[in-house]
């Protein structure tokens, strides 16, 4: 890893709805860069739009930001609370003459572009007040507009673009101070990662030309500008910039589908970044490979059948007793559900079989439905249609001949193959009557398995519910 604590990213999220996928991932390139250089992340708020900004979309971001497993350093900040400060740099500006009082109308700019246009010239505004007397003051409302240079370009080294220059005829006095005195956005942002210390600013590609008319303030203000990396956005499988209708949903929606974090932390960190060939990588490769110089300028495009593999991959890799954390934690957020002692130790023992045949917690929970389940376990639909006749003629006298089996998974599996032998049956036409007998489904952990885990009395008793429901 590098050495420079002095790495200091952010992530800054508007809160008017979810901590979106490519949000997210916005989130994590920023953490992982912060902590690959021993450096820092911070979250500041942009609460600025008062109508859209809600307390349930921040919080929303804050739940995605800690399932996601991204801590961020000190306290969250608002932009909004800043909004004095914000004044204070645009007077700075004022004073050193790199902004001025604009108090053209909204008619007069309107006019002003309607007749460039016309002209067959860009409608960038000109303002008549740009180079007028500093000391004119009108007792008219006024905002405070940058002083942008007209000659020249300004250029921007980025990390992932690779270097971009504007003509700088092309970039207009922006608005600092409104008439009513907030600032913009484009300000406030500056003056934020100023004030922060970002040494770093790792965005969507969205915010390119921000990064142009940013640098401009940065500089009208005598500060050093931090270093810009402009991801590529996400699209969807065809290609088209990601949205709900790819399954561009908040991250609590993929929390409530059973995606691990770990997961989900590994496929966002390959949207856009690699390592070699790696696919598969814990969170800790993730920090020690890091290079922000190794993102892509494509987009990248979101696969969920990916995702769903890497869940399972990572499934099966956590420790029995962290994936039971996992398991509880989601449990008891999407259902309520608190789990027992005896539960717990039974699903501990159940863990290494039912890990393997699942992908999301939702597979692991449903795996899981022969212990936290209760009794009769009543079939569903595909399941009933195995419990024909014969199949509960056949469990009837399975039964029979289990009451003196050594309850081991392989000692069950060897005392139910001699059986089917016997019964001129294959393997699968016993242990599938039996599974739906054990836990109402056609889709479980191994039958022997979890006969050893519930134990002799439960497994029989079981067995016979479904005898007796059929007599």
């Amino acid at each position: 890893m590098g050495g420079e604590a002095s790495v200091v990213t952010r992530f800054a999220p508007s809160p008017t709805g979810f901590l979106h996928i490519g949000g997210a991932r916005t989130a994590l390139f920023n953490w992982l860069h912060a902590r690959h250089h021993g450096g820092r992340f911070l979250l500041r708020i942009e609460d600025t739009d008062r109508a859209r900004s809600t307390p349930e979309a921040t919080q929303a971001i804050l739940d995605g930001l800690r399932w996601l497993g991204l801590d961020w350093d000190g306290e969250a900040v608002s932009q909004f609370s800043r909004a004095e400060r914000h004044a204070e740099a645009a007077k700075m500006m004022l004073e050193a003459g790199a902004a001025y009082r604009c108090y053209a109308t909204q008619e007069e700019i309107e006019a002003f572009r309607a007749e460039a246009k016309a002209a067959g010239r860009p409608p960038l505004f000109v303002s008549p007040w740009r180079d007028a007397d500093p000391a004119t003051v009108r007792d008219a409302p006024f905002v405070v507009r940058l002083k942008a240079p007209r000659t020249g370009e300004t250029v921007v080294e980025d990390l992932v673009q690779g270097r971009i220059a504007w003509a700088n005829e092309t970039l207009d006095d922006l608005v600092l101070l409104r008439s009513d005195g907030t600032p913009t956005y484009m300000l406030a942002v500056v003056v934020d990662d100023h004030d922060m210390g970002i040494t770093h600013v790792i965005r969507g590609d969205d915010h390119l030309t921000n990064a142009a008319r940013q640098t401009l303030i940065y500089r009208a203000l005598g500060w050093e500008v931090p270093q810009f990396a402009h991801i590529p956005l996400i699209h969807g499988p065809d290609g088209a910039k990601l949205s709900k209708r790819h399954g561009a949903l908040g991250l609590e929606a993929y929390a409530a589908m059973g995606f691990v974090p770990e997961a989900m932390r590994n496929y966002l960190a390959r949207l856009g970044w690699s390592h070699g060939d790696a696919e598969f990588f814990t969170t800790e490769q993730a920090i020690e490979w890091f290079s922000i110089d190794k993102v892509g300028k494509a987009p990248a495009r979101f696969d969920l059948k990916r995702l769903e593999n890497l869940s399972g991959q990572h499934i099966r890799a956590m420790a029995d007793p962290d994936l039971l954390r996992e398991l509880e934690a989601f449990a008891a957020r999407e259902h309520g559900r608190q789990f027992t002692d005896a539960e717990r130790e039974a699903l501990l023992k159940a863990m290494p079989g039912m890990k393997e045949r699942s992908k999301t917690l939702v597979e692991l929970l449903e795996m899981g439905r022969f212990i936290l389940g209760k009794r009769p376990f009543e079939p569903d639909g595909k399941a009933a249609k195995v419990l024909d006749e014969g199949a509960v003629a056949m469990l009837a006298k399975l039964t029979e001949h289990l009451q003196d089996a050594s309850w081991t998974a392989p000692e069950l599996e060897a005392e139910v193959r001699r059986f089917a032998e016997a019964e001129g049956l294959s393997l699968g036409k016993v242990a599938q009557p039996v599974r739906v007998a054990l836990c109402g489904r056609t889709v479980s952990p191994s039958v022997f398995e979890m006969m050893e885990v519930i134990g002799r009395d439960e497994s029989l008793a079981r067995l016979r519910d479904r005898i007796g429901a059929a007599a």
